[in-house]
């Protein structure tokens, strides 16, 4: 397999031309599974399997598990802002930099994946309240210099949450 395929191995996200009320239902679905599915699939890791890289000079499975409620975290903060101010500039943070600390890199995977299901059940309870019209909101995200739209938001992390557990699944066999 080669870098990229490692990289991305559900492909990169691309937004699709038409976002409508069944593509919103199907994306707040898949952020909602998202706690379960990485439960399951890290439930019989050994120490060993988090330990191990899913590509070269990656992240080990046990950042990844850290990365991922870190990364939603930010998101859903973003989504509260684009819903709560116009057109906000949010905050970029150094997500490599965050998979370097110490408990992310030596952590137990429990306090992370805790934190993802009660993250997720409080995000999806705030994204099925907004209407269709509300994805059209926008924020600026300053490192990539323009405005993204919160129906982008919302596939970009659907994604996300796929594109991580894909990593974990097929590092161990699983996939």
């Amino acid at each position: 397999m080669d870098l990229e395929q490692l990289k991305y191995p559900i492909g990169q996200f691309a937004m699709p031309e038409v976002f409508d009320e069944r593509q919103e239902k199907i994306w707040i679905s898949e952020i909602e599974s998202l706690p379960n599915q990485i439960k399951k699939a890290t439930e019989h890791l050994s120490e060993q399997e988090l330990n191990q890289t899913y590509r070269p000079d990656g992240w080990t499975l046990r950042q990844v598990v850290h990365h991922i409620p870190d990364s939603h975290m930010n998101a859903y903060i973003r989504f509260k802002q684009a819903i709560t101010e116009e057109i906000p500039v949010i905050r970029p943070y150094h997500e490599e930099r965050w998979a370097e600390t110490e408990e992310a890199k030596n952590g137990d995977i429990q306090m992370s994946i805790d934190l993802l299901v009660a993250l997720h059940q409080r995000w999806v309870a705030f994204l099925k309240t907004l209407t269709i019209e509300d994805y059209q909101r926008k924020y600026i995200h300053p490192a990539q210099g323009k405005e993204l739209t919160l129906a982008n938001m919302l596939g970009m992390y659907a994604w996300h949450g796929k594109h991580h557990l894909t990593h974990i699944t097929n590092t161990c066999g699983k996939g």
